[in-house]
């Protein structure tokens, strides 16, 4: 739900006054779930206005947000829908976006305490904002309802170079029983969107199969048999 990314929105969620923008972007974002079949939405928090402080502002902007969040999940789960709450780094993507850390996410969820609200974990900004990536997916993970990946610093496919160990990271999550989606929100750094997964995903589990989708605005990757679940395929594991 990024609304109107020309006007400089990146969600509404948490944005004070555009309460009723949020509620009709998440009736839309609920069509278009149930259409294609896609059980998550991507509740995004927004951006702290332009010119406000942030200290300042925050307070009234996480009460916003959770008044939204709370109507969110009354809807959602009249649709057996989940919504995902992500962090975004501030110090390189976003400096203004509302919702930076997972531990910020954590307590904003446990003030809602709706089961059908979850965090979606998204390994390059929580490496990007924290670190400690081992306690971070230990502490936050019987919370998290999708991952998300890219390579950090330059946000590549998991072959490429930099900073993160995908076969040690997705070991990880296996050993602490994550049993969804891993998407790859990448910008490719190869010849292709989707090449990564010949060379960057060591892991027994990345052979079962992942999600792929990139930052370059192409369609996702059509249902193959690197998909992870018996489910069957989706598309898309959740609606921005």
């Amino acid at each position: 739900m990024p609304r109107d990314q020309e006007r400089g929105e990146m969600g509404l969620g948490a944005v004070p006054g555009r309460q009723a923008a949020f509620r009709e972007g998440l009736e839309k974002a609920v069509l278009y779930a149930k259409a294609l079949g896609c059980p998550r939405i991507h509740l995004m928090a927004g951006r702290v206005p332009q010119g406000a402080d942030r200290a300042t502002v925050s307070g009234e902007m996480e009460t916003v947000f959770l008044e939204n969040l709370r109507h969110a999940a009354g809807v959602l789960a009249q649709e057996n829908l989940v919504g995902l709450l992500e962090p975004i780094n501030t110090r390189v993507t976003d400096p203004r976006y509302f919702l930076d850390t997972p531990q910020q996410a954590a307590a904003i969820l446990q003030k809602v305490g709706r089961p059908n609200l979850q965090l979606q974990m998204d390994l390059f900004h929580w490496q990007i904002m924290d670190g400690n990536l081992t306690g971070n997916i230990r502490e936050f993970l019987p919370i998290v309802g999708h991952v998300q990946i890219a390579q950090v610093p330059g946000r590549g496919e998991p072959g490429s170079p930099g900073e993160l160990c995908f076969p040690y990271l997705f070991q990880l999550l296996e050993d602490e029983g994550y049993q969804g989606f891993v998407g790859c929100e990448y910008r490719p750094q190869g010849e292709a969107p989707g090449m990564a997964l010949g060379n960057g995903f060591g892991g027994k589990g990345i052979r079962r199969g992942w999600a792929v989708s990139s930052l370059q605005g192409e369609m996702p990757l059509p249902p193959s048999p690197h998909r992870r679940h018996r489910r069957g395929a989706e598309l898309a594991p959740f609606i921005l």
